[in-house]
């Protein structure tokens, strides 16, 4: 099961007077990493460098931000891969202080500031959620209602017609149990329209 983070945690690395202050945070999407990379220039505007990784599913993105080529982002990002994490990104930002640290010593380095972060950090598990709406007579809602809330299920809507029609997600797998229990409560009066 893929994890990603509770909460952004930072690191701090002094390497032959190079500063190199690292980050991990959950994150949604590429726009909301970029957003975070520009706020961190903002932060930093004497900064040499802010390299960063995300892996997102299909929005993954490694940059090196002016390192030599594969010596930042790269290594960062198979970092966060090793750790079955999704949804995260990882910067850092590097103060250079005026030592050459050679391709082996950057990438040792970026890869340091990540790994020093993710042993601070708490992993949780990424819960799926699936939208599913359900149809009950009026003398069931209170029912529906019970079963909802002891699944955790998060109720967007309830419309009063003919029928009481629920429109809710509940984490992937609870899913078919819910419905199976919601059936068998129901002696089969429920219906299971496609959510809207």
């Amino acid at each position: 099961m893929p994890l990603t983070l509770a909460a952004p945690v930072h690191s701090e690395l002094l390497i032959k007077k190079s500063r190199f202050i690292g980050c991990v945070q959950a994150v949604p999407d590429r726009a909301a990493a970029q957003a975070i990379v520009a706020a961190l220039w903002a932060e930093h505007p004497t900064a040499t460098h802010v390299c960063w990784a995300l892996l997102a599913g299909g929005q993954s993105a490694a940059v090196d931000d002016g390192e030599p080529s594969g010596t930042a982002g790269r290594p960062m990002l198979e970092v966060l891969r090793r750790q079955d994490l999704e949804g995260v990104l990882a910067t850092v930002v590097r103060y250079y202080g005026g030592i050459q640290l050679g391709a082996g010593g950057l990438v040792r380095a970026y890869t340091d500031s990540v790994a020093q972060a993710l042993l601070q950090a708490e992993k949780v598990p990424i819960r799926r959620l699936t939208a599913l709406c359900c149809e009950a007579p009026y003398a069931l809602e209170g029912l529906v209602r019970r079963e909802l809330d002891a699944a955790g299920a998060r109720l967007h809507d309830v419309a009063h017609g003919e029928a009481v029609v629920f429109q809710f997600s509940v984490i992937e797998e609870t899913a078919p149990a819910l419905q199976a229990r919601l059936n068998e409560a129901g002696h089969g009066r429920l219906r299971w329209p496609d959510p809207t």
